[in-house]
């Protein structure tokens, strides 16, 4: 039970920081904007981090722009809102380099012509960090997908900041 209770900290803390910009450590959300406003100490940041990512209402606040999240983000054109309904789909077409939802996701972020068969294959190739288990979130997906574009100077440019 102990260490079920360290890996949760951990695992908050963690995507905390993967979603800090200018929200702290435990990223936008309802955790942050209304439960924990006036967070200051370590711990109010984890129960931050862990309302905000356990009920779900980071992924809303992203791709609604409510709960203090911005909606000016890279890729703010609704591809977490379609990640966030169509998960399975694009990790199945992911795991094969193609299909119709994975292909989706590519027109929706705006990816040239071009490019599109590289991007689909780099997908593939980078599935483990994009889909990290079978429970893989919406919200850990598309921070992964970004963090793929941002290191490939072929699609960072396909970010909007």
């Amino acid at each position: 039970m102990r260490s079920l209770v360290i890996s949760t900290v951990l695992l908050a803390l963690a995507s905390g920081q993967v979603m800090a910009k200018e929200y702290g450590p435990a990223g936008c959300g309802l955790g942050t904007e209304v439960v924990f406003q006036d967070a200051n100490e370590w711990h109010e940041h984890v129960l931050a981090a862990t309302t905000n990512g356990t009920s779900g209402n980071q992924t809303f606040g992203m791709t609604s722009g409510t709960l203090g999240c911005e909606t000016n983000g890279p890729m703010a054109n609704g591809v977490a809102s379609f990640m966030n309904k169509n998960l399975e789909s694009i990790a199945a077409d992911t795991a094969q380099g193609e299909g119709e939802t994975l292909s989706a996701l590519v027109e929706l972020i705006g990816v040239d012509t071009a490019d599109q068969s590289a991007f689909k294959t780099e997908m593939q190739a980078n599935f483990d960090a994009i889909f990290v288990s079978e429970n893989a979130t919406a919200t850990t997906s598309y921070t992964a997908l970004v963090a793929m574009m941002k290191n490939d100077a072929r699609f960072s440019k396909y970010l909007q900041a």
